[in-house]
């Protein structure tokens, strides 16, 4: 039976709001309506329900929280502050400052007890499906009758704009059709947005019929600003429905306690100003004269937290201890996994292909794939309904199960937005190495979440094939020109595009001890020629981004000729024809932008030496920032217009991208 609610209680609540808009006033930014309309869910969330220990963070087993609607920061950071986390006042000073761990928006690594780097209103959504997918995954391979490594729940606190976005959508319809009954949305529902009443663009949507149409459990909490047992008995009911998601749709008012700007949007986004804290403060029964101030009622709760979490922490670890003597090998896995360790031999046996073999990329790395997941058991990924095309489905796995967690592939549907930011949630949780999959041209729909995948320096994998305008028939809408530059643009991505089954193997093998960030295989549909190693450099080359795949026979080339990905094919065969014509030519695969100027000067200039100003790059995108690695006198072959419907060789050729092409192209620059 649930514990009273008390004074002491209702104490803590109002000293996260004061906590919360004394440090939007002192930063002169921030958004006070969130945390002084939510504070009240948060806290009963936290003091009664979350299972988490505030001196280890990244305990395993503990449940998750994310704040969804990430403006509103200061009540996370205060919530932090009261648990016991090492984030103290002085942290809570310094908000959204130069240097400090508590940003204008939560960010993962930076602040102790932040899950997931949120703000982009829907991220959150799709994150926590993403971390109650992992938590399913995980208590499947590990969990036994007799003993359970896994079992916890993961929370969101959601916003009426996290609920307007297309991925808050996306991400809810996936949850439902799985049927994870371990999430739970906390939906703060105060009907104001920046700029008015939601009623301005929100006003015929019932979101509570729309969830239930979609399987989740919805319950209301009509008085969300004082009703803490309501909250708490909510919360109890979403925690006992294991068989779907669970929302609770809690009424609040954003601003709460602000006599002028209570309920208006005038309370989102900027400071109440120094007289009006005064007067909330006041309304709240709180001291209007005491900034970031903690009373003795609400220190206690620190206290508390910090006992509680170590207790629950203890008994895991006594859990552990038994479980490791029962099953010392499913011990090792478990450590091995959550510390991301392949296992010994993950990339031997790996298939083979005939030299002179045509064999598109998706198909080499779908089959390479698949021999390391053999392998490599937290390795787990899906796509965007079409895994059958792109490769990347994991042979004899099941579907995944989102009751039970087992099957490995992952079937998101065509929800590309919220499959990228569930990976996000997967690679946040810990324990899982995932991949997710889609046509190149669809990238655009992730851009966002692979955008947060980098900031937070998270290890998702993108698989993206028909790369190029070799798509063919389905034409220009489908056929990617500007996307791998525009993936090469986001700071902490690494882009590899393979040119053979040789790189695609060479690829697969860097993905997997890439842990410093996502990463993207670009792949094509179309067979490309398995170059053959003993005339031509080893594929390990593209570890390094760019090497000499074929020199000039002095090693003192006159002319460079670079390529990428599929057009590294006809790029040989047109090195070929330069050197029989007499042409001085190295050729140069550049698989990867990122890896190549991760290498010192020396090497760099020993594969693009400056003195050779007569340089050429062959890809099949537009031509934008190849500047840098042709210089001021080279030229380009690309595509700086979108595509045709035609066969996809027609299409090259048309475009000069067939070996007669690119060595006419290349004559005509050479003898301008």
């Amino acid at each position: 039976m649930s514990v009273a609610f008390s004074k002491a209680d209702s104490l803590c609540v109002n000293t996260l709001r004061a906590l919360a808009i004394d440090a939007i006033e002192k930063a002169a930014s921030g958004h006070p309506g969130l945390p002084l309309g939510a504070a009240p869910m948060a806290y009963v969330l936290w003091r009664r329900h979350l299972r988490h220990n505030p001196a280890n963070p990244t305990w395993t087993d503990r449940d998750r929280f994310i704040l969804s609607a990430g403006h509103g920061s200061a009540l996370v950071y205060s919530l932090l502050h009261l648990a016991g986390y090492d984030l103290g006042l002085d942290d809570l000073k310094a908000f959204r400052q130069w240097g400090s761990r508590t940003p204008g928006h939560p960010e993962y690594r930076l602040t102790p007890g932040v899950e997931a780097t949120t703000g982009p209103l829907g991220q959150g959504t799709a994150n926590a499906v993403g971390m109650a997918i992992a938590e399913r995954l995980l208590a499947h391979r590990f969990n036994r009758p007799e003993a359970t490594l896994v079992d916890h729940y993961t929370y969101a606190l959601v916003s009426d704009g996290d609920l307007m976005e297309g991925i808050g959508y996306e991400a809810a319809s996936m949850a439902g059709h799985m049927k994870l009954g371990k999430l739970i949305y906390l939906y703060d529902a105060n009907d104001v947005t920046l700029d008015g009443p939601a009623s301005l663009c929100f006003s015929t949507e019932d979101v509570a019929a729309r969830f239930t149409a979609m399987g989740w459990q919805v319950l209301r909490v009509e008085e969300g600003n004082t009703d803490l047992a309501a909250i708490d008995t909510a919360i109890e009911k979403a925690k006992a429905e294991t068989g779907r998601p669970s929302l609770i749709l809690v009424k609040t008012t954003i601003g709460y306690g602000s006599p002028a700007k209570q309920g208006t949007c005038a309370a989102h986004g900027a400071p109440l100003g120094s007289d009006e804290i005064k007067l909330t403060k006041k309304a709240l029964g709180l001291d209007p004269n005491a900034e970031f101030f903690v009373p003795a009622e609400a220190a206690a709760w620190t206290a508390e937290a910090r006992a509680a979490g170590a207790d629950w922490e203890a008994k895991w670890n006594a859990s552990f201890a038994a479980y490791a003597k029962a099953h010392p090998d499913l011990a090792k896995q478990w450590t091995d996994t959550l510390a991301g360790r392949l296992p010994e031999g993950w990339d031997t046996d790996l298939p083979a292909f005939a030299v002179g073999e045509k064999v598109a990329t998706r198909k080499s790395a779908g089959e390479i794939l698949n021999a390391i997941a053999a392998k490599v058991p937290f390795l787990v990924g899906g796509d965007a309904d079409i895994g059958s095309s792109t490769k990347t489905q994991i042979k004899g796995e099941a579907a995944f199960d989102g009751q039970s967690g087992a099957g490995r592939n992952l079937h998101f549907g065509i929800r590309e937005h919220a499959m990228a930011a569930a990976a996000n949630g997967m690679a946040y949780h810990g324990g899982i190495r995932p991949y997710v999959s889609t046509f190149f041209s669809f990238s655009d729909y992730m851009r966002p979440s692979i955008r947060l995948a980098a900031l937070a320096e998270l290890p998702v994998i993108y698989v993206y094939t028909h790369d190029s305008l070799a798509v063919g028939e389905d034409g220009p809408t489908h056929q990617p020109v500007e996307q791998l530059m525009a993936l090469r643009t986001i700071p902490g991505l690494t882009v590899i595009r393979p040119g053979d089954a040789g790189e695609a193997e060479a690829a697969w093998r860097f993905a997997m001890t890439h842990k410093a960030g996502p990463l993207a295989l670009v792949l094509s549909r179309q067979g490309l020629t398995t170059l053959d190693r003993n005339i031509v450099a080893p594929a390990e080359g593209l570890m390094r981004g760019a090497y000499i795949l074929a020199d000039a026979e002095d090693s003192q080339p006159t002319f460079i000729l670079i390529a990428s990905g599929s057009e590294v094919g006809p790029a040989f065969e047109a090195y070929q024809t330069l050197t029989a014509q007499g042409v001085k030519t190295r050729l140069v695969s550049m698989p990867s932008w990122e890896l190549f100027e991760r290498q010192d000067a020396a090497y760099r200039e020993q594969v693009l030496p400056p003195t050779v100003k007569a340089r050429m790059a062959v890809e099949a995108g537009i031509t934008l920032g190849w500047s840098q690695y042709v210089g001021d006198e080279g030229h380009v072959l690309g595509v700086d217009r979108f595509g045709a419907s035609a066969p996809g060789g027609i299409v090259l050729e048309q475009y000069g991208f067939s070996p007669q092409g690119i060595v006419q192209t290349a004559n005509e620059y050479l003898n301008r």
